[in-house]
């Protein structure tokens, strides 16, 4: 009877005794991905831009008004203007000639805003206007080392306050990407749309989200404070230190990733991106965005500590909806 016991148990202690090793080996897969470092370039600010900030617009008001004449007013025309003849009833000259302008460029701006179906609203002049917000990623072979120091300068020389250096970013960070095609493995991203009022706090958690698949940012740059930290865990092995072509030999699973963020006033949107070529016009696009619509950017890569890997199993991890394109 014992023997049969023995027998009815070995297979479910041996079935127990391998999910408690998978379990173990999946915990400390979970915290090996964590171990990367990054860096971080980011600043904007979600407030509605004043009207005529996009172009300047001359506002005239309807009704007319009195204008004073900077020189004498004769009835029948006025003085350099004998062709103008009497308006509404009121007798010609300068004074019926501004109050037809004032009517006229009235007319003119309604049949714009009729015409262009509340554009100027949605784009910064009323106040909430519509808001999007994009995130574009790249994961390249980490035989494009070169891609590190690039953004290193990036954030070190970048003006992050300003909205002419805000556009410099995102434009050289596309360019850097688009000079690498070789490198693309996976991609991902997609616009949201929301009222200014709430694309503060979609932005933030897009963010955010990303920003906590790091163990730290050992680099960023958030509007005009730079700050730079000794990478934890960065440092390479004993081993690594005897080899030192270690540092710059990197084994075909590992991998850099770079996340692109903007948020812009109006409607914008990337293609979906299945392929190469699809990721070539996302990166144009975004890269091109001017800066009179560009409200706030975040730029993430990793890793950027030199030493620092992300394998394939981290890539797996913590960006499980990249495409192989």
């Amino acid at each position: 009877m014992r023997k049969k016991l023995q027998r009815a148990f070995k297979p479910l202690l041996k079935t127990l005794f391998l999910l408690f090793l998978v379990f173990t080996l999946a915990l400390s897969h979970a915290d090996g991905a964590l171990a990367a470092s990054g860096g971080r370039i980011g600043g904007g600010s979600f407030r509605a831009p004043s009207r005529g900030y996009s172009s300047p617009r001359t506002y005239a008001p309807p009704g007319g008004g009195y204008y004073p004449a900077p020189y004498p007013v004769y009835p029948g025309g006025g003085f350099g203007f004998p062709f103008v003849v009497p308006i509404f009833g009121i007798g010609g000259g300068l004074f019926s000639l501004l109050i037809f302008i004032a009517i006229a460029s009235f007319l003119l701006q309604s049949f714009r805003r009729a015409a262009s179906g509340g554009y100027e609203d949605e784009v910064g002049y009323g106040s909430n206007p519509t808001v999007s917000i994009t995130r574009l990623q790249v994961g390249l072979l980490a035989q494009a080392r070169d891609l590190q120091p690039e953004f290193n300068h990036i954030a070190e020389t970048a003006d992050t306050n300003s909205p002419e250096g805000r556009t410099e970013v995102l434009q050289e960070a596309s360019l850097a990407l688009l000079r690498h095609p070789e490198y693309w493995v996976y991609a991902g991203g997609g616009t949201q749309q929301a009222r200014l009022s709430a694309a503060e706090s979609v932005f933030n958690r897009l963010a955010l989200a990303e920003r906590s698949k790091l163990t730290e940012e050992t680099l960023s740059n958030v509007n005009n404070q730079l700050k730079a930290a000794t990478p934890k865990g960065a440092l390479p092995s004993t081993g690594e230190l005897d080899n030192p072509t270690r540092l710059i030999t990197e084994g075909p699973g590992e991998y850099i990733i770079v996340t692109l963020l903007a948020a812009t006033l109006g409607k914008f949107e990337i293609p979906q991106i299945n392929s190469a070529d699809d990721l070539r016009q996302a990166l144009r696009q975004i890269g091109s965005i001017p800066g009179e619509q560009l409200l706030a950017i975040e730029v993430l890569w990793t890793p950027q500590a030199e030493g620092d890997v992300l394998t394939a199993d981290d890539v797996l991890v913590q960006y499980p909806d990249l495409k192989l394109v």
